[in-house]
């Protein structure tokens, strides 16, 4: 399964026992563990998720450079999308960030004040620079699309401007992971610091999943909407 789509037919636990990142899109879409022999398909309708949808946000995870086709993206229910990038969202803001914080914060603790200042303050631009992306997807992106989605010809927005101003939020936890690499001290103790390089990779690799997922479902199929709603 590793090496290979996968479909509805597959039982969703070996599923995801071959790709435990899957993990974070199940709890965005509301669908709880304990499946049983299930299948992919009969755990979806379980939950009332499409499962056209389901696979082609899981490949998105599952394959690198995959790239679904139009005819994919508008054969597939969307109903969900935006409510799945908005947990996407919740998820980061809520959890994991605080999460990675919690950890800096022991790891300043152990610093020089001059040191452990620049290095919390670091990390607090880089939230609300997230937050402001966030935000702004929030109050703009998803009302168009949802707009689009019933049938309304929404002219205060663009996806075009979404692409021009959509940045990279990758970017500045390498520059964090480069900074904990390279310049804090040897004598550092306790797990904190292993704990954290962890969450960061965890998950400056999940957002670059998201990232795909508005680049490569979300644009295409806006972009779609846009035309059939002129």
């Amino acid at each position: 399964m590793d090496n290979a789509f996968y479909d509805r037919s597959c039982k969703m636990s070996e599923l995801v026992t071959a790709h435990a990142t899957l993990v974070m899109i199940l709890r965005r879409m509301g669908i709880a563990m304990g499946f049983g022999n299930k299948s992919i398909d009969e755990v979806c309708r379980q939950y009332g998720v499409d499962t056209n949808f389901f696979l082609l946000i899981s490949h998105i995870y599952t394959h690198d450079g995959y790239v679904p086709s139009r005819e994919q993206i508008l054969s597939t229910d969307m109903s969900q999308l935006v409510d799945y990038l908005r947990a996407s969202h919740r998820y980061y803001v809520e959890t994991r960030l605080p999460h990675i914080k919690s950890h800096l914060g022991a790891i300043a603790s152990q610093l020089p004040e001059r040191m452990a200042t620049v290095f919390m303050r670091f990390f607090d631009d880089y939230m609300r620079e997230v937050c402001e992306h966030f935000e702004h997807e929030e109050q703009n992106v998803y009302p168009h699309v949802e707009a689009l989605q019933r049938g309304e010809r929404d002219t205060r927005y663009s996806i075009d401007t979404f692409i021009d101003s959509h940045g990279n939020l990758e970017d500045k936890l390498a520059d964090l992971l480069q900074i904990i690499f390279k310049y804090l001290p040897e004598n550092l103790v306790g797990d904190d610091l292993v704990d954290v390089v962890y969450d960061i990779l965890q998950v400056s690799h999940d957002l670059n999943k998201h990232s795909l997922i508005e680049e490569k479902i979300l644009v295409p199929y806006v972009k779609h909407l846009e035309l059939t709603t002129r």
